[in-house]
Order: structure tokens, then sequence, then C-alpha cells
């Protein structure tokens, strides 16, 4: 009893201190510290969100011959189009503040009230009906709306993360498509943003023609796009490079569907970043350097070989996983990106893409390495070489097991 006594007696005292005139003029003090962030924090955004439209005009919409309505909203512009009800493209800025943002996901997909034909709307993906217990059944329509600018590059503007869920900015993509190499490339890109400690100027865009079909149960006919472009620019650095990808399930690396802006301009018909100089519009956009967007961990690694560049008979890396399982030997080329030496003497050696992203893994194990004249793992590092065995599988990657040097061959490159 006098335990539960004095435990009041000092709750008592703390609540008086806590209660205190001296403690709610700090609170007070705290609340008006809050108050001024908070206002503070509205002004930057504010400001971010004028200079992202200032860069979007510096650097210049898409353009082709004949004039397009553009809409404009707080931190992206786009061109809608009515026949196939979705943007031709969608322009937007990834900004370093993408590090610190934390606003989360708001889902209020609707339909953008400033495309005066109207946009496309939910049901042009699904249905959902409301049950008794207030839940919903859903019946969707087999494609994602799959964003074109990613809500997650506005994660710093509560304002600028809302708009990117407009129909205006939705397309319809593969879920396999959409949630994975897609969705790889865009974080791709705000890991470069982060790294770089750069922003970039992003177009993406469907491409859009006649013949694409349409959404079975789409109530405004809404177009299946069979690729999808992102055409990106560092202005900082002097960088731009651009991705086609296909709508579909993706085996290979994406680095493998990276080309220069002007093979982007071909297949979609826009000036891209139509306000940059000549001179520099001219040096920037003609190249394909992909390896200044790789990721960190996957700096170093190379496209597959291309097919002209093969020996007849052969394959390269992103060819092998249909064989997987096959009993009919094949062979593979690629270049020796890494390589590891077991403690118990092993050898493993991935081509074109490291280890823990490798597409290809030869296996060569201790009890192999006398067949071979060679330390293989210094021998053939940094070497486009050529393996000939069957290709398995091992941890759902392919894998070729080799057990002697008369299986391994320099690469000859028959586009010299």
């Amino acid at each position: 009893m006098k335990i539960i006594v004095a435990l009041l007696m000092i709750s008592s005292i703390c609540y008086g201190q806590v209660d205190g005139p001296e403690f709610q003029k700090i609170d007070q003090q705290l609340d008006s510290i809050e108050n001024l962030k908070q206002k503070l924090m509205g002004e930057l955004e504010l400001i971010r969100l004028k200079w992202i439209q200032d860069e979007i005009a510096t650097v210049g919409v898409p353009q082709r011959e004949q004039a397009e309505e553009i809409i404009e909203h707080a931190a992206m512009q786009l061109c809608y189009n009515e026949e196939h009800e979705q943007a031709n493209w969608v322009m937007h800025v990834i900004l370093p503040a993408i590090m610190e943002g934390n606003v989360a996901r708001t889902n209020d997909f609707r339909e953008d009230d400033l495309v005066k034909t109207g946009t496309a709307q939910e049901k042009d993906y699904f249905l959902k009906t409301l049950k008794a217990d207030s839940s919903y059944k859903y019946d969707g329509f087999g494609y994602d709306r799959g964003h074109l600018a990613p809500s997650a590059d506005f994660r710093w503007s509560s304002l600028a993360l809302s708009e990117s869920y407009y129909y205006s900015n939705m397309s319809p993509q593969v879920g396999d498509f959409n949630r994975e190499k897609w969705a790889e490339l865009e974080n791709n890109l705000r890991e470069y943003v982060v790294t770089n400690e750069t922003h970039l100027v992003v177009v993406t865009a469907p491409v859009l023609n006649a013949e694409l079909a349409k959404v079975e149960r789409s109530s405004n006919g809404l177009s299946v796009p069979k690729y999808f472009v992102k055409a990106v620019l560092d202005s900082k650095n002097n960088r731009a490079i651009a991705y086609i990808m296909p709508n579909e399930k993706i085996q290979k690396p994406i680095e493998s569907y990276a080309v220069s802006i002007d093979s982007a301009e071909v297949i979609l018909g826009y000036d891209l970043f139509s306000n940059l100089e000549d001179p520099l519009e001219n040096e920037i956009e003609a190249k394909n350097d992909y390896q200044f967007w790789l990721p960190e961990q996957e700096k170093g690694d190379v496209v597959a070989i291309a097919r002209k560049r093969l020996p007849k008979n052969t394959l390269s890396t992103d060819g092998v996983h249909v064989f997987i399982g096959n009993e009919k030997k094949r062979t593979v080329c690629g270049k020796v990106v890494s390589v590891k030496k077991h403690e118990k003497g092993h050898v493993f050696i991935n081509l074109d893409k490291k280890f823990p992203n490798q597409i290809f893994t030869v296996s060569i194990f201790e009890s192999n390495i006398n067949n071979f004249d060679y330390q293989p793992e210094v021998y053939l590092k940094d070497e486009e070489v050529c393996f000939t065995g069957m290709i398995t599988e091992h941890n759902g990657k392919p894998n070729m097991v080799v057990e002697h040097g008369k299986q391994v061959k320099l690469f000859i490159d028959l586009g010299k």
C-alpha cells in the first residue's frame, strides 16, 4: 500500500511539473516552431514546383509538326490523345528532394478535369461492386493502371503526388511489366538523381498507333500500347538516354533496352527536348552511353553481345533462359564481368551481369580444375568468352557446368 501511495505522489509531482507555466511556455514555443516549419515547407514546395515548370520551359516540351494542346499540372505537363484515351506523353522532373520526401501514396485515382474531351475512367480498367459487408468485389480487365510519371517521383509534394493519380497519367500496362522491370527502371532513375546530386527531366510515352488493340471491356475504347518509351535528360551533366521497352513480362536486363534519344524520337515522331540548342542537342541525343545510367552496384555490367557479332550457332546471354532444361548442348557467349573462387576451389563465372543480378553463370567445380591449362578465374576475367554445355538452372538463374577447357573459347568478333 505504501508503494502505491508513493507512486501516486510521484505521478502527481511529475504531472504538476509538466503542467506548470515554464513547461507551458516551452510547449507554446515548440508549437510556434512547428507551425513556422510547416509554413516554410509549404513555401519551399511552391518554389520547387515553380522551378520545375521553369526547367520544363527551358528544355522544351515534345513537339511535332501539328500543334497540340498541352495540359499543365503542378509538377508535370502532358499531351492527351482522345483516340487512345491516354497521354501521347507526360513530362516531369525528378528532384533530389525525393531523398527526403515522405508523402505516402494517395491512390486517389480520378479523371483529369483539365482535359476538355474527358479522360479514361476507373471503368476502363475494372468494375467494382459493393457487397453486403460494405467491401468491394473487383472485376479486373487484365491491366494495371500504370503511371507514366510515377507517384514516387513526387513524394516530396502532396499536391504533385496526388496529381500523378489523374487518369491522364495512366496507361494500361501488363502487371508483370509495370511491377517489375518498369518499376526497376524508375527506381534506377531515382537512384541516379541521388547518387549524382542532380535532377532529371523525363518524358514518358506509350507508343500509339491505329493498329493497337483495345482493352476488351473498356467503356471508352482504351488502347493497349505494345511499347513504352522513357527518355531522360540530365542537363547538369549534359547526358541523355532513352529506353524502349515492350509491354510484357521482361527477362532481359534494363540496359538491353537503352537507345539514343534520336532513336526514341523516330519511334514517337516527336522532338523530345525541343528547346535545347542544336549543337548540344546533336551531341547528347545521338549517344547511348548506358554505363552512366547503371546503378552503382551494376557498374561494369554490359549489354549482351549483339546478334550480328555472334559466331554461327551461338547464343548471347539474353536468350539463354528459354533453353533451360533442354538436353541439347548450346554455346553461350558474353563478357566475363565477375569471377569468384570458392574456398573449396570451385570457380563461378558471371557473363555480362555481376552477382547478385547475374543472368548467366558458368560453374567449374574443383574436381575439374585440372582439366584446364590455365587458371580460369584469372585468364578469363574481363574477356569475351564462349562456353559450350547444357543450360540448367541454379537458384532460378541460367547456369552451365563446364568440366573441361575444351568447352571454352575466346570470343571471335564477327562484327569487326
